[in-house]
């Protein structure tokens, strides 16, 4: 019996393979490694694969039939959100075709339990600073709408042939685990801030007029070790058998920090001493997007561990192990 983590290579899904790696899971990643390195999951089989192109299904479906697969965790996905904007149709095809490609294989090899990598981009700009998983969901751009069409299709095919599921939808991913898992790519807050730091230059922050105590953005940050824990307890959940009465889960702290804050405890993470660069605001930036978590809490028995201070730390750390990346000096 083996677990399938499809984009398992990349920065999330290392670390649910190492969670699973560690309690003794047959553990088989599928990924394109556009994002991700076989040098962070080993012990676990990888497989090189595009789940979007037209072979994967059939690749897919023997997989899983010869090494006994019995779920799996789906993180493969584009998820720039200003790249989805600029080519719609590919991430519909990358994103939609590719889970439609694992499900089509999932049906045919009777691989009936499924965890689904979503996002809190499935809200859009909700009218309500803490959001809970009843609201309607309008998302804004494609990424989001290609979360939320995954999904309606895992809720089809419950109904169609009897697929036990639940979305995972994610707030504000950081932190690492552990030194040799950081976040590789420099697509979101924090490694974007340190690597600005890093090459001597400021950071920035977009918007200082928002309605909130500082004048920031205000999201909701999850250590990405707490956001593998999710997994973990989802996948747990799914082998029970228990009736499944809710599919989607918030993860998140529930507690909001503002982009200023976060900046601020990166600089001071360093030993620099800078003050970020104030810039107009970006289009389509909620002021506040905290996530109501307490219905996984409820259902799955999860809850955050780590804090904000955790995040950073851990962040910096990961960074400065980091063999490929320029280090920081020694603090004074």
């Amino acid at each position: 019996m083996s677990i399938l983590v499809a984009g398992g290579a990349g920065y999330i899904g290392a670390h649910v393979v190492r969670l699973l790696r560690e309690r003794g899971e047959e553990v088989i990643v599928v990924d394109d490694l556009s994002y991700g390195s076989p040098e962070r999951v080993k012990g676990a089989a990888v497989i090189e694969l595009d789940v979007a192109s037209g072979e994967a299904p059939a690749v897919l479906t023997d997989l899983m039939e010869r090494r006994g697969v019995t779920a799996v965790i789906h993180f493969a996905a584009r998820k720039q959100v200003g790249e989805s904007v600029t080519r719609p149709a590919w991430y519909y095809q990358q994103n939609v075709g590719g889970l439609a490609n694992m499900m089509l294989a999932m049906e045919q090899a009777r691989v009936d339990q499924m965890i689904f990598s979503s996002s809190a981009a499935v809200y859009g700009m909700p009218p309500v600073e803490t959001v809970r998983e009843d609201i309607d969901c309008r998302p804004i751009n494609p990424y989001g709408e290609t979360k939320l069409i995954g999904e309606w299709m895992m809720a089809n095919a419950e109904r169609a042939w009897g697929l036990r599921w639940a979305g995972l939808r994610y707030f504000n991913v950081a932190g690492a685990g552990w030194d040799d898992l950081g976040d590789m790519a420099t697509l979101n807050l924090i490694p974007m801030v340190l690597d600005r730091l890093v090459r001597g230059e400021t950071p920035k922050i977009f918007g200082t007029d928002y309605p909130t105590p500082d004048g920031t953005c205000i999201r909701d940050y999850i250590h990405v070790r707490d956001l593998a824990t999710a997994h973990i307890a989802a996948l747990d959940y799914l082998a029970s058998g228990r009736p499944m009465e809710e599919h989607v889960f918030n993860v998140g702290t529930g507690k909001g920090a503002s982009v200023r804050e976060v900046v601020d405890k990166c600089i001071t993470a360093t030993g620099l001493d800078l003050v970020p660069e104030e810039l107009d605001r970006r289009a389509g930036d909620p002021p506040q997007l905290i996530g109501d978590a307490s219905r996984i809490t409820r259902v799955l028995g999860w809850h955050a561990e780590y804090d904000l201070d955790d995040i950073v730390s851990s962040s910096f750390s990961a960074w400065q192990a980091d063999p490929n990346r320029p280090h920081f000096g020694p603090r004074d």
